[in-house]
């Protein structure tokens, strides 16, 4: 099955776009804030935190960067009048990082500022590697003036050891995922370009260094086995649960998030909305080869 994933992937562009939209709502709350604040209350009800995001980063002009800050600082206020439990997670591409970062700063502060007077909480995450030093110069200047701001860092990158130990002290939340953008080889941890499995080691090693420094980290990842390790090396040296939390995506490992929740770990889950579900829909499904077999369920009337 796992060929036949791989294939139906590489066929992803040209499969009919009512056929993603179907799969899309497995992995999407909606086109709408009304459709993901209803997602969110369902989450809350058995137990899980959730980290909303706005689908839509690619942007060509600083009114629709402006456009992004207004529309999260929309979600945050009816995360508060609501009463959820529930943050936000943005990339400072889709605020105009790369078209003027002054005004990029200045409209994550804007949002900042709206999450803390919440008391809420806003994550950075981690776009490709063009991106990255700009970002973490970002975060620093931001975590300056913000105690609100988190920051996400990919295990895949050979930077990243060298990256995590200044912020370790400083950051709100650190995020670890595995990264998902295509890079130059020369950038990445040995055998990651073929093999996500060869991430691990470095994943393990990363979040092992969080706790060492008491730092509180979100793990973002559905390996098994990775999850496996870290409960294991949790429980070995007695880690605090409440100083780290699992992150998965919507509608990903289902019964693995279940499982962690009646651990007793913290489990939180992200959860996309908005218009560009097919733009997601595709990243996501050309990420995980596993969840285009979908795709090929559906053409066979499985």
């Amino acid at each position: 099955m796992q060929l036949l994933d791989t294939l139906v992937a590489r066929a992803i562009p040209w499969a009919p776009r009512a056929l993603i939209h179907k799969i899309s709502r497995r992995y999407i709350a909606g086109d709408n804030l009304t459709d993901a604040l209803h997602r969110v209350r369902q989450l809350n009800a058995q137990g899980f935190t959730v980290t909303l995001d706005v689908l839509g980063e690619t942007i060509s002009t600083l009114p629709q960067a402006q456009a992004t800050a207004d529309t999260y600082m929309e979600v945050l206020h009816a995360v508060h009048d609501q009463g959820l439990q529930a943050n936000i997670s943005i990339k400072p591409s889709a605020f105009g990082l790369l078209l003027e970062a002054q005004q990029c700063e200045q409209l994550i502060a804007r949002v900042l500022d709206t999450a803390e007077r919440h008391r809420n909480s806003v994550c950075l995450d981690m776009e490709d590697a063009s991106c990255t030093q700009k970002e973490i110069d970002l975060f620093m200047r931001l975590r300056a003036r913000f105690g609100n701001v988190g920051l996400a860092l990919q295990a895949y990158l050979l930077r990243t050891y060298q990256d995590l130990e200044p912020l370790l002290h400083k950051a709100h939340t650190l995020r670890i995922c595995k990264g998902i953008y295509r890079e130059d080889r020369t950038h990445l941890v040995q055998d990651a370009w073929r093999d996500r499995s060869a991430i691990n080691e470095h994943f393990l090693k990363h979040v092992e260094r969080c706790f060492d420094a008491g730092s509180f980290v979100g793990i973002a990842t559905h390996d098994a086995a990775l999850i496996a390790s870290i409960v294991k090396t949790a429980r070995k040296h007695g880690i605090d649960p409440g100083r780290f939390e699992f992150q998965m995506l919507l509608g990903v490992c289902e019964p693995l998030r279940d499982q962690l929740l009646d651990m007793g770990f913290k489990v939180r889950v992200y959860v996309p909305f908005g218009k560009d579900w097919y733009g997601y829909s595709t990243r996501r499904l050309n990420e995980n080869p596993r969840i285009a077999g979908y795709i090929a369920k559906a053409l066979i009337g499985l």
